[in-house]
């Protein structure tokens, strides 16, 4: 038998991969990260929120990579009424770019080494076995070889096709995305706004997401069959001409988001799916920062202790623990998504205005969905489950 180069290869350095990378290297194994990009962390492709009880549990909050501290959301109903939830914790807007390459750092300084400019275009098979990946670096095709290869490369990833997965979002699953960010306008700088309504965007929502004082990402995501009659594209820009005329626009990106159920296969052989590539992603609300971190950290542990413990069957281990954490909620957000998305503005209006009957003290977000989905008994106990525990 041909020796092997590496026990783990990553393939791409986002936070689920570098997250993958940065464990499997603590747990004891030789690891190596890959990314296609030059640099870590670009292009950016995200809305860039999170909260601070998902980051801190792996990195201390730097504000190096805060770009807001946020305090409260505010959800905005189409015919203007707004409400402000309470909130357990608060969060923060990244810098994405600067945030990722600390993750990357984090797991170089774990054990992990890391090659950008590192295209991977196929796995290296041996008797229908995976033993590593073909990788084009610095113009040079060459063969790495590895024990356990962990795929962080994105929406229907193609590694995971190539080890014999079906990691393609059906149609109704994806999200058409766009979002610019914007300077040169009015936002409060500790508020994240999200609009509703089949004008601003039919069966998703518009985020406003500060970046400073006079800066934000604004962007929007809506069902691909709304997205056919208008383009998420032409939404936002409507959206931006309202409400911020005047704005210089920074940046321009669009593209799809899978809002579906964990992928029904993120283990086959030695290879192991992470973040997007695995449908790691909230359905509600479109993130998946977080969640992908928390996927990574699990499937880098699994496979360390895959390696240390010589059996590599015991990768199987990794879907257990992710649905254990945190796949059983997606799987309730997921059904969640799919009621909410069918809400026409005037019961949207109605939501918010139940809301603001409450009293301050109970406007909590689960009493919110719970008023949306009061209709729907056996979802209202699903709802209480995920905001209970």
């Amino acid at each position: 038998m041909k020796k092997f180069d590496y026990d783990v290869i990553v393939v791409g350095a986002g936070p689920a991969g570098s997250t993958a990378a940065r464990y499997a290297a603590a747990g004891g194994a030789k690891v190596l990260m890959l990314e296609k990009d030059r640099d870590v962390g670009y292009p950016v492709r995200c809305g860039e929120a999170v909260s601070h009880e998902g980051v801190s549990q792996f990195i201390t909050p730097d504000p190096k990579w805060i770009a807001s501290t946020v305090t409260k959301f505010r959800l905005v109903a189409p015919n203007g009424n707004s409400v402000i939830p309470n909130l357990d914790g608060g969060g923060y807007v990244l810098e994405r770019r600067i945030f990722d390459y600390e993750l990357a750092k984090i797991a170089a300084d774990a054990g992990a080494e890391v090659i950008t400019k590192a295209y991977v275009y196929d796995l290296l098979r041996e008797n229908d076995a995976v033993v590593g990946v073909k990788v084009l670096i610095k113009d040079q095709k060459t063969e790495i070889r590895a024990k356990v290869v962990i795929a962080a490369d994105g929406v229907e990833s193609r590694v995971g096709k190539w080890a014999g997965m079906d990691t393609t979002c059906h149609i109704k699953d994806m999200e058409s995305c766009a979002q610019m960010t914007l300077s040169g306008i009015d936002v409060e700088e500790d508020v994240l706004d999200f609009y509703f309504g089949d004008s601003i965007s039919p069966g998703g929502y518009l985020w406003v997401f500060p970046k400073g004082k006079s800066t934000a990402n604004v962007g929007l995501g809506l069902s691909v069959d709304a997205a056919k009659k208008k383009s998420a594209i032409r939404f936002l820009h409507e959206f931006v001409e309202r409400k911020y005329p005047k704005a210089a626009m920074l940046t321009h990106i669009a593209g799809g988001v899978p809002c579906a159920k964990t992928n029904p296969e993120i283990v086959k052989g030695n290879v192991i799916l992470v973040g997007d590539a695995a449908h790691q992603v909230n359905p509600v609300s479109g993130g998946g920062i977080i969640s992908g971190m928390i996927g990574g950290m699990i499937g880098g542990q699994v496979a360390a202790e895959a390696i240390q413990s010589g059996e590599l069957k015991f990768l199987c281990e990794y879907e257990k623990r992710w649905h254990k954490r945190l796949g059983w909620r997606h799987d309730v957000f997921y059904n969640i998504k799919n009621a909410i998305s069918r809400f026409d503005d005037s019961t949207l209006n109605n939501i918010c205005d139940s809301a603001l009957e409450l009293p301050v003290e109970k406007r909590t977000l689960g009493a919110i969905f719970r008023a949306a989905l009061w209709n729907q008994p056996s979802m209202i106990i699903d709802v209480a489950k995920v905001f209970v525990s």
